[in-house]
């Protein structure tokens, strides 16, 4: 994974959606399975904003940008199933995210947006990662090994995240969706959700 370099008091930090228990530790022991090297230090998340370097000064602001962000936008669900690869651009097998894609187009481009606004070198593409930087065959056994994986939650949040001196991501804030949803949109896709359960 490239990070971005940082120095003095800066810190790193990134804002994704948790994939939820227990569907989390499936994801994260299927990425150490495929010999990921970074299975144990990155969360299974669907990324808003990527690794991003601030200053400490900056943390309120970026905080208060992201809290005005979970206001502006109602819990909807996500559901994952499948995968599919970024090969031969980047070597890499995610999860597919099959609903909720317009969700986190939304919410990826506003929290993208004022202290955080910067330009992406990929158009956005919500996926959940599953093995990267390993070999092709390896790859090739995350694709096929992952092919019936299927799961849906509600997102009614977002967390931001702070990359450590020892490498892991760890989640330093949840931000409530709390805005309202468009009639036969959010709130019915959940209320159907939860009543198919």
């Amino acid at each position: 994974m490239r990070l971005p370099e940082r120095s003095g008091d800066q810190l790193r930090i990134g804002v994704s959606i948790t994939v939820p228990e227990p569907h989390g530790s499936v994801l994260q022991e299927a990425r150490a399975r495929f010999g990921d090297p970074n299975a144990a230090f990155i969360p299974p998340h669907v990324t808003l904003l990527g690794p991003t370097v601030v200053d400490r000064g900056q943390i309120a602001e970026v905080e208060e940008h992201l809290a005005a962000v979970a206001v502006r936008h109602a819990p909807f669900v996500v559901h994952l199933r499948g995968t599919a690869t970024f090969r031969p651009v980047s070597p890499v097998v995610f999860v597919q995210v099959v609903e909720g894609i317009a969700g986190c187009e939304r919410l990826e481009a506003d929290v993208r947006s004022g202290p955080l606004e910067q330009e992406l070198h990929f158009a956005y593409h919500p996926h959940v990662t599953v093995a990267h930087e390993v070999p092709d065959e390896r790859l090739d056994e995350a694709f096929a090994g992952m092919a019936d994986f299927e799961a849906s939650f509600p997102v009614s949040r977002f967390d931001s995240y702070e990359h450590g001196d020892d490498g892991v991501w760890r989640p330093v804030r949840a931000f409530a969706l709390t805005g309202r949803s468009t009639p036969g949109v959010g709130d019915q896709a959940l209320s159907e959700r939860g009543a198919a359960r």
